[in-house]
């Protein structure tokens, strides 16, 4: 307890790096700008609503944050557990069975519709060749490349591994990774039922891990600053003393920065030795995700909680009403940049309700209330050969953590996760090392 440790950003990489630390008896201290927990996955008030930022669905694969949940009290009724289904209305409808690989897979291929037997044989075709390769492809390749490769029909590539490349890597397919597509399918599609089930939250983006979290920390003598910007990182008797800190005399021993990377690079400027890094984080490309919720009433019902939408602009619809919230609001998720970038407000609001009718070939009611929220820098662009820090910088006991460092996985909910846990297990090394 007489090391303390501070963590700037309150997101779900800081907030699992402050819990794996406060779990070992580690004083720390999180430091959030916002009065909201949550980052760039966090729920905001919009007109009396509280919806998410952005929609966000895990996998069962995600070990780490569904530890965590677990750890920090969270309740397995706030995820919809959903085998893997991808539905496109009157076009693509394919179910992985409750079956271990690659059985889930090939069942779920049998039982299809709208694949013709070209389609489901070069899909099993990909996955084997994968799995040959241990799910190392080119490091330099893309995945529109992987696929032209692998000889994938072009109605396959249109109804399931574009879709499923945008969502996991918000990255359009020509400029997409295919390593880490790989990595995405093999611990998905390629370990399983249980690991490829969609988890979909039933509660909002703060209400799932990171309220909990900050329950969790409050109980083991954690603190939590909230509405506190953290404006620079000052080195002094060995150790950090943070510019906004209301304890402005606080040295802490060790300080993992936790922020989006836009708000990283100041702060390692400002501390000094960190030029190079803070250059190559400002250099990663990023994404945007968008999201245009649509209330259309109670009598709106979609035919599965998530489906797919062929036409653009949106790829992804939402039932928030199957999923807890109220009844006719649908999210419509738009990945990475498009022709929608240019669209007004007013435009994209006109075309995503005009594109749902369309694909649900039904009238809609007159919109009850909606809303666009976009995340400018959602995620960094997973191009092959981008180059990603670890969460080491120059600075001795100073450790990054976040879903941009170098990891398996794209900017995902876990990747984020894993960044806070590991920036943790730094933290506790040096600790175990300073003491001896």
């Amino acid at each position: 307890m007489s090391h303390p440790v501070a963590v700037i950003g309150a997101g779900y990489a800081g907030l699992a790096c402050a819990v794996e630390l406060a779990r070992r008896g580690v004083q720390v201290t999180v430091f959030e700008r916002s009065h909201t927990l949550g980052g760039r996955a966090r729920v905001v008030a919009k007109d009396g609503r509280r919806i998410d930022n952005g929609q966000h669905i895990l996998l069962g694969a995600y070990g780490e944050l569904l530890r965590l949940l677990r750890m920090t009290g969270g309740s397995p009724k706030e995820l919809a557990h959903l085998p893997l289904t991808l539905h496109t209305p009157g076009q693509l409808h394919l179910q992985a069975a409750r079956l271990p690989a690659p059985l889930h897979l090939a069942l779920g291929l049998l039982s299809a519709k709208g694949l013709s037997w070209a389609d489901r044989l070069a899909m099993l075709r990909l996955m084997r060749v994968l799995k040959k390769r241990r799910f190392r492809v080119d490091s330099g390749q893309s995945v529109a490349a992987l696929l032209h490769e692998l000889r994938q029909p072009q109605g396959l590539v249109r109804l399931v591994w574009e879709p499923l490349c945008v969502a996991a890597l918000n990255t359009p397919l020509a400029e997409a990774s295919a390593q880490v597509f790989a990595n995405v399918l093999r611990d998905s599609l390629g370990a399983g039922a249980a690991a490829s089930e969609l988890l979909i939250p039933r509660v909002d983006l703060s209400e799932l891990f990171p309220v909990p979290a900050a329950r969790y920390l409050a109980v083991r003598r954690g603190k939590l600053r909230t509405g506190t910007p953290v404006e620079a990182i000052h080195q002094e008797h060995g150790g950090f003393r943070l510019e906004g800190d209301p304890s402005p005399r606080q040295i802490y021993a060790q300080v993992v920065l936790a922020t989006a990377p836009h708000h990283a690079t100041a702060l390692l400027n400002s501390v000094g030795h960190c030029e190079r890094l803070s250059a190559m984080i400002a250099a990663l490309p990023s994404e945007p995700i968008t999201t245009v919720y649509l209330a259309l009433g109670p009598t709106v019902r979609l035919p599965y909680a998530m489906i797919g939408l062929a036409r653009g602009p949106a790829q992804w619809a939402f039932d928030r009403g199957q999923l807890g919230g109220p009844q006719g609001l649908v999210a419509c998720v738009i990945s990475a940049h498009g022709p929608h970038d240019a669209l007004s407000r007013e435009d994209l609001l006109l075309a995503v309700h005009a594109q749902l009718e369309q694909e649900l070939d039904q009238r809609l009611p007159p919109l009850e209330w909606s809303q666009v929220i976009t995340e400018r820098r959602a995620t960094f662009a997973c191009r092959p050969g981008v180059s990603r820090p670890g969460a080491q910088t120059p600075v001795p006991g100073l450790w990054l953590a976040g879903d941009y460092l170098d990891s398996d996985y794209p900017a995902t909910l876990e990747s984020a996760v894993r960044s806070g846990i590991n920036a943790a297990s730094r933290v506790l090394r040096r600790i175990a090392a300073t003491a001896a």
